[in-house]
């Protein structure tokens, strides 16, 4: 695990003490059943429930020769019981504990999880509106297309990361599951009622059917939603590295009083946390795969997902809640520059408005092939000689006997082009005001 990254809550999940009592916690509610049922004595339960702990380093001691981590959680405990430990783990085999316990861990990561995904939304949220109208240019392929308005590229990781929410969210009720169901899930030595009381005292759900493991579907199906939420991340991430790049310039993270870009170079200011986001979310999206590759077991179980899952569910759900933080602190104080943004909207002197000129002769009647020739024409002249597109558009002839000269210049309005900004915001949710994009 990766504790130097490791943020105090979700490091507490993921520590032996906290796994060790999700253990100690199912062991006693099994124990709990059992002498309400008359299958453990009065006086037993109450020794048990009084003296019931363990010591982690003893723990370590014990698993040093025996080799098995539950004998020597239940050897420790039962040193602490005394002779009533025997009725401890009575008809259960070790994964009725581990991934009942699991589910606990993987609930509890999920809720602080969901915590950082409730914030992020906020800040998106708050700055999509500060920036709503913040003519920016839009890019396909990495090319300038037609103009966008910085609040809007906001608004859109607004939306997604509420998908995330909700992803995470089923995620969470997905795993939220356990058994105690035996060695191969029969329930040869306890009556499943013992599962349905357990798993109600720890706020789960009963699996359906299990063998000897919760199926692994679950734990993939965890998986791979933080997996898709960290790609939210670096999408986000990655787009601000290329905004920030010195020849666009139009977003930048920020850059604290006294930071060093570079041991070479003093007039660094490099995307760092970027690009920490993207090389995290790598690990990320392996663990998910590693995760797929847990569901297939021999038979009703075997133990190849075990070791896996000891690196990947700790270090994944560590990681997913340090780069979420890392991006709301990212958003938060991400410094935006409208000038450099209107000077980039004005570097093809105009060409970001080729279609609508083509639609407006189309709509003159002419067929779109011939206007798309006639645009494309002159927008190669505008290319090679830098001249003003408009200019170029209003000295052919060809061109104005489709269009006036009034239906050209209209073409090129930045108010018309970004009319329904309002319109997608109302759309996801998110406040807006009678304002219009404007270029700063």
């Amino acid at each position: 695990m990766i504790s130097r990254y490791t943020l105090p809550d979700m490091g507490r999940i993921w520590s032996l003490e906290n796994r060790y009592q999700k253990w100690l916690d199912v062991e006693l509610a099994v124990c709990e059943v059992l002498a309400e049922q008359g299958k453990i004595p009065a006086e037993a339960w109450e020794t048990i429930k009084k003296k019931a702990r363990f010591d982690v380093k003893r723990i370590d001691e014990i698993e040093a020769v025996v080799k098995h981590d539950v004998i020597a959680f239940l050897t420790s405990v039962s040193e602490f019981v005394g002779p009533d430990s025997r009725f401890i783990h009575s008809g259960m085999t070790s994964s009725d504990v581990l991934d009942t316990a699991t589910s606990l861990q993987l609930r509890e990561a999920g809720a602080l999880l969901l915590k950082e995904i409730d914030e992020l939304g906020e800040v998106l949220g708050r700055r999509a509106v500060e920036f709503k109208d913040t003519v920016c240019m839009g890019r396909s392929h990495g090319i300038h297309a037609e103009p966008t308005t910085f609040g809007l590229k906001l608004a859109l990781w607004y939306t997604e990361n509420r998908r995330n929410r909700k992803r995470i969210e089923e995620a969470v009720d997905m795993v939220s599951v356990g058994k105690i169901s035996g060695a191969v899930g029969t329930f040869a030595h306890l009556d499943p009622d013992v599962e349905e009381f357990v798993c109600k005292k720890l706020g789960l759900r009963p699996a359906e059917i299990s063998t000897q493991v919760i199926q692994r579907d679950r734990h993939a199906h965890f998986m791979s939603m933080m997996a898709v939420a960290a790609a939210t991340l670096e999408k986000i991430a990655v787009e601000i590295r290329h905004l920030q790049r010195t020849e666009v310039l139009e977003a930048e993270e920020f850059f604290s009083e006294g930071q060093k870009g570079s041991s070479a170079m003093p007039h660094k200011r490099n995307p760092i946390t970027c690009e920490q986001i993207t090389g995290l979310t790598r690990l990320i999206r392996n663990n998910a795969g590693a995760a797929l590759e847990n569901i297939a077991l021999w038979h009703e179980r075997d133990i190849s997902h075990s070791s896996v899952e000891r690196v990947i569910l700790p270090d994944t759900a560590i990681l997913l809640h340090y780069i979420l933080k890392k991006t709301i602190s990212l958003i938060d104080r991400l410094l935006v520059y409208p000038e450099n943004m209107r000077r980039n909207l004005e570097l093809t002197h105009g060409l970001i408005f080729s279609q609508s000129v083509m639609l407006a002769m189309v709509g003159e009647g002419i067929t779109r092939e011939k206007a798309y020739a006639l645009v494309q024409e002159s927008a190669m002249k505008c290319w090679k000689s830098g001249e003003s597109f408009q200019k170029i558009l209003l000295e052919d002839h060809r061109i104005l006997e489709i269009l006036t000269e009034e239906q050209v210049n209209d073409c090129f309005n930045f108010e018309k082009h970004l009319r329904n900004i309002n319109y997608l915001f109302n759309r996801a949710g998110l406040p807006v005001t009678d304002s219009k994009p404007v270029l700063l």
